[in-house]
């Protein structure tokens, strides 16, 4: 008889939509929220989850930011919920910090230049 597990890293994106004005970059953004855990899936079916982490990443800049976990909570559940700066933890600054990166949302095309549409696909670049 064959056991199959594994353990496993997850990201699910939640359902949230916050107008912001970035602290680090200046400029007006969205705040995408996202939860990471891991996983014990049992014959590819998940079973378990836990080490679960809540994060915002800010469209403009794209600044990583860990989230308190009973906001991050109430957002996974659907609850209507805001987001302010005592809320979040800064992990990781974004591109304009670090280069002055852009990166397309659509296909992940990364450019130093000053574009306004993504020179790939045409996406209209944040």
């Amino acid at each position: 008889m064959f056991f199959i597990m594994g353990i496993n890293d997850g990201r699910k994106d939640l359902d949230f939509d916050q107008m912001s004005i970035c602290g680090i970059c200046g400029k007006y953004g969205h705040y995408r929220v996202f939860m990471t855990y891991m996983v014990l899936s049992l014959f590819f079916i998940p079973t378990f989850k836990w080490a679960k982490h809540y994060y915002v990443q800010s469209s403009c800049c794209n600044t990583l930011y860990e989230l308190n976990p009973e906001v991050g909570k109430a957002i996974a559940r659907g609850e209507k919920a805001e987001i302010t700066p005592g809320d979040l933890t800064r992990v990781q600054s974004g591109g304009w910090n670090s280069g002055g990166y852009k990166k397309c949302d659509r296909c992940g095309y990364e450019t130093q230049e000053d574009f306004e549409y993504c020179p790939k696909c045409g996406n209209k670049l944040n």
